[in-house]
């Protein structure tokens, strides 16, 4: 009987020093299921090889750097069946940066550049496990026909695209997949966002139609608030794959906020383990089909510093055309709309309060009436909510005190706009609204 095939996604953040190697290979190696692996590059590299594209001097010690980096991983590489392929990436990261001290904006050999970082992870987890018995190979994820659907960069992988060209028998044993990158419109290499390598991940999984995602990560699963906020919060022990995409849109850096979209559509579940302590367990934080209907509040995201602008429409021909225009253009000038209420005669967006003198222009030549005000922080209460029974429970003094009023309902969130300078208090309170059993605002 053949074993159902589990991706694993090792972050850059489990791929830290030696004894982060030698839990992966455990990991591999008595997880149920085939595995198939998808990396990220080594702890720090990615921003090293950045600051190489901008200083291509920096060439020559970088690479030797480089060089006795992933050997303190991987002692015997050069020595090895990888070690010509090791040689050859680190040429290749030399002769990108003389490529690109000649011509510093071509995107080509900076993208082959960043690349690397993944190539060189791919190799170096492929020789430890190796070492430790598993037939593992490093895949390059355009070298087997992974597509993008941009040039350069790109926001996902083109799913169709891949399943007509992926070279699916180079995926035998137990591939070591690049994450991040794949072959772009143009044939040449295109990067997706940083982050990108959980969307290559959970890409790769609909393809080979997986059992399940693992992202291992160095955290216990996705809290309801963010730490950062100083706040105590319990792990999300289920999450739909809407409200997952809302967290993290809103407030979740820990996951790439593309990174359901390939599973959604065919419901492979995604879990989210700690390296070291969520091995023989269940998993801390699993993501699913959106199955699961009760009005509570699992999660909070929050956004500080934004302006929310009311747009009059009441003597537009065709609003709902300007809407479109509008996004496509905030769009193009990476002015990210965080919220989007349309209402008859009226549109509110709210943007962070840093894009607004960019957008101001685009806003004024297609609305002759626009107001704005900036706001403390977007607050969204994340869960399957239904406004009506909250709103029906609201304490008015609660909200007057925490300055808050509701600004829009969205399939998976209720979008509230906060006045109080003191988020984390305001955040205090909401916390102890999720989870809860009966809403008492």
């Amino acid at each position: 009987m053949n074993k159902p095939t589990i991706v694993h996604k090792f972050g850059g953040s489990c791929l830290r020093d030696t004894a982060d190697l030698e839990q992966i290979a455990n990991i591999i190696r008595t997880f149920p299921g085939r595995p198939a692996i998808v990396v990220s590059a080594l702890w720090g590299t990615t921003d090293r090889l950045m600051r190489a594209a901008n200083e291509p001097k920096y060439a020559t010690r970088l690479v030797e750097d480089l060089r006795r980096q992933h050997i303190r991983f991987a002692p015997n590489i050069e020595n090895s069946e990888l070690g010509k392929m090791f040689d050859t990436v680190l040429t290749g990261i030399e002769i990108s940066l003389t490529e690109i001290s000649k011509k510093s904006d071509d995107k080509s050999h900076i993208n082959t550049l960043l690349a690397a970082g993944e190539r060189l992870s791919a190799l170096v987890v492929s020789y430890y496990l190796r070492c430790n018995g598993i037939d593992a190979h490093p895949v390059g994820s355009e070298d087997i026909g992974l597509h993008l659907d941009g040039i350069g960069n790109a926001q996902s992988v083109d799913i169709e695209h891949s399943k007509k060209y992926l070279d699916y028998n180079s995926l035998n044993g137990t591939p070591v997949i690049t994450g991040w990158f794949g072959e772009g419109k143009d044939g040449n290499i295109a990067l997706l966002g940083r982050g990108g390598s959980d969307h290559t991940a959970t890409a790769i999984a609909r393809l080979l139609d997986v059992e399940k995602v693992i992202l291992w990560k160095d955290i216990e699963g996705v809290l309801a608030i963010n730490p950062r906020w100083g706040i105590n919060s319990n792990p999300i022990s289920y999450l739909g794959y809407g409200e997952a995409r809302e967290l993290t849109r809103m407030d979740a850096p820990i996951i790439h906020s593309s990174t359901m979209e390939p599973i959604q559509e065919v419901g492979i579940p995604l879990e989210i383990r700690h390296l070291y302590t969520n091995q023989n367990e269940n998993a801390p934080t699993t993501i699913g089909p959106d199955i699961v209907h009760q009005n509570r509040i699992k999660a909070i995201g929050c956004l500080r510093s934004v302006s929310s602008i009311e747009i009059e429409t009441d003597k537009l021909p065709d609003s709902s055309k300007s809407l479109g225009e509008l996004l496509i253009e905030l769009n193009r000038n990476d002015i990210i709309c965080w919220s989007l209420n349309y209402l008859p005669g009226k549109i509110t967006i709210v943007i962070s309060s840093n894009d607004y003198q960019n957008s101001k222009k685009v806003l004024l030549s297609r609305f002759k009436s626009i107001k704005v005000k900036n706001v403390t922080a977007l607050i969204s209460l994340i869960g399957s909510l239904e406004i009506e029974r909250i709103e029906k429970s609201i304490n008015p003094n609660i909200f007057q005190r925490l300055k808050l009023s509701i600004l829009s309902k969205t399939e998976h969130s209720i979008q509230l706009l906060c006045d109080s300078e003191d988020i984390k208090l305001v955040l205090n309170e909401l916390s102890e609204l999720v989870d809860a059993k009966q809403m008492k605002l």
